[in-house]
């Protein structure tokens, strides 16, 4: 049942952009598995082998500690209506801070230059390999729309609040690894 492709070929795009959720696992040796929803309004097919997605402040940043001890991730889909499938992009991902080179061109190039407020770095995935599986076991679900909490939560915290949120919250993992936030810009890319 389930098929490999070397790429994401139109269909998988077509999938992706049909869907409202994703999410995201990283683990290294030593590590616990992390697995992260996200919503797909952040995440953009790049080309035919890579994705990115706009990463906005959380309660942690495992995601970034694990790709920059590791650099494996996955990306996983699944429909929660209409046909079933689930969709896995594989391969190594890293992050780019706001602020480095590599973010502000990607912002510009992919997000038309605007990043909401709680932005703090877009993980970029270079995909090696696509797979698809039936997804029968998937529930139905009805899409009832996007939250708005977090964006209500990043404006009451202001900018100032924000980085210093990060700077208690978001250095180091469950685990200890360093997130690379406080590295120079242009060397975490």
């Amino acid at each position: 049942m389930a098929q490999q492709f070397p790429e994401i070929e139109q269909k998988h795009r077509d999938f992706i952009e049909r869907q409202h959720m994703f999410f995201t696992a990283t683990a290294t040796d030593a590590s616990r598995v992390n697995i992260s929803p996200r919503s797909t309004d952040a995440l953009r097919v790049l080309d035919a082998n890579t994705v990115a997605y706009l990463d906005l402040t959380g309660s942690g940043n495992e995601t970034a500690a694990h790709l920059r001890a590791d650099g494996r991730m996955t990306i996983m889909l699944c429909a929660v209506e209409g046909a079933p499938l689930i969709l896995r992009l594989y391969g190594r991902g890293r992050t780019h801070a706001v602020g480095s080179d590599a973010y502000e061109k990607l912002l510009t190039d992919a997000y038309d230059g605007v990043a909401p407020l709680g932005a703090r770095q877009i993980v970029r995935l270079d995909v090696d390999l696509v797979q698809t599986s039936c997804g029968f076991g998937v529930p139905f679900f009805e899409y009832a729309g996007e939250r708005d909490t977090m964006a209500r939560w990043a404006e009451a915290k202001g900018e100032d609040g924000l980085v210093a949120y990060r700077l208690e919250k978001n250095t180091h993992s469950i685990d200890g690894l360093p997130t690379g936030l406080l590295d120079d810009k242009d060397a975490a890319d």
